[in-house]
């Protein structure tokens, strides 16, 4: 029997057969997971690392020390819990599970409504700005698929009990510009969280590629980032060469085989912290107790990105991983 690959574009024709509202979990799943497993992940990745410049998001995350003493842990735990909301929907299991932990979280701290807001949009946004407006995506995303996304994160939104959500792409777009011209501002605490994130991101590169690594990540940042948290303003040479990297490797992509099995973010081996699985329900932070359920044996990442063993624990086998270039800077 002759095997028949899908089509490049196979992928993009179903999501179009599928309708953008009733069916928004299934078409972000699509985007995520099969068409632009690695964009989706920097975009959101830069999403969350924006909200570092708002001054009661960064300083507030500063605060907990959670995001410059276990950063990896930090990162992991958004990846995985994002990741399963995803996967597995909002209904009973192991999403459900997931979104409870991270409200859990997010109701042990005096969060106001417009930051929730801001955040949310930074997911509806970013994804779009990054494949069809920076043009790094091997193709554009439709106004049905942007609206699929739009509706997929209000329903998020929803579900983390969110007020006076956007009803459109547009209205999140604006929202999020109003927003950052009016609170983005620097603050130690939130340059703090940032150069940790950083420091994080460039250890997921082998030694020799990292100094190349943090000026062409920051080269990636809108000025109105660097300005925010105090950072030299990157060269023309590196705006240049960064675009010009990113844009080629869109080219390359797009004539690639599209990728029938899904990719998700528990996938990625830049994920580190949990080698023996994880329970969605006893990850994240725990700021009334103990911040490491019992019973979850997880894993401290140095400072070099080599594993270190938690107190009493041997070091597990070294497994090789997947050779991967991804990035990506994240936090719940």
């Amino acid at each position: 029997m002759e095997f028949v690959h899908m089509k490049r574009f196979e992928w993009r024709d179903r999501i179009h057969e599928l309708d953008a509202e009733a069916d928004c979990e299934q078409i972000v799943r699509i985007l995520s997971a099969h068409e632009f497993p690695w964009d989706i992940e920097q975009a959101l990745g830069i999403a969350l690392y924006r909200t570092y410049a708002v001054p009661s998001v960064g300083q507030l995350l500063a605060d907990t020390r959670e995001f410059t003493e276990r950063t990896q842990h930090r990162y992991d735990d958004t990846a995985l819990i994002l990741n399963d909301i995803l996967e597995h929907g909002f209904g009973p299991g192991r999403g459900r599970d997931a979104l409870r932990r991270m409200n859990q979280m997010h109701r042990a701290y005096d969060i106001s409504n417009a930051d929730y807001l801001y955040v949310l949009s930074t997911f509806v946004v970013m994804p779009v700005r990054w494949l069809n407006d920076y043009g790094y995506g091997w193709r554009r995303l439709s106004d049905h698929e942007i609206a699929a996304s739009t509706n997929y994160y209000r329903k998020l939104g929803r579900h983390m009990g969110i007020k006076n959500i956007p009803e459109t792409y547009a209205a999140f777009h604006q929202y999020l510009e109003d927003y950052e011209r009016e609170y983005f501002a620097y603050t130690d605490g939130g340059r703090a969280v940032s150069d940790a994130t950083l420091d994080l991101m460039v250890n997921f590169y082998p030694a020799w590629q990292r100094p190349l690594v943090r000026p062409f990540t920051k080269a990636l940042l809108e000025e109105r980032l660097i300005e925010a948290f105090d950072y030299p303003r990157p060269s023309k040479a590196w705006r240049a060469t960064t675009n010009g990297a990113m844009k080629l490797r869109a080219k390359v992509v797009r004539r690639m085989k599209p990728r029938e099995e899904p990719r998700w973010a528990r996938m990625s081996p830049n994920v580190r912290s949990y080698p023996d699985g994880y329970d969605p329900s006893r990850i994240g932070t725990f700021p009334q107790g103990c911040p490491v359920p019992h019973g979850m044996r997880t894993q401290e990442i140095g400072a070099t990105g080599a594993q270190v063993p938690a107190p009493g624990q041997a070091l597990p086998p070294q497994v090789p991983s997947e050779p991967t270039n991804q990035s990506s800077t994240q936090h719940p």
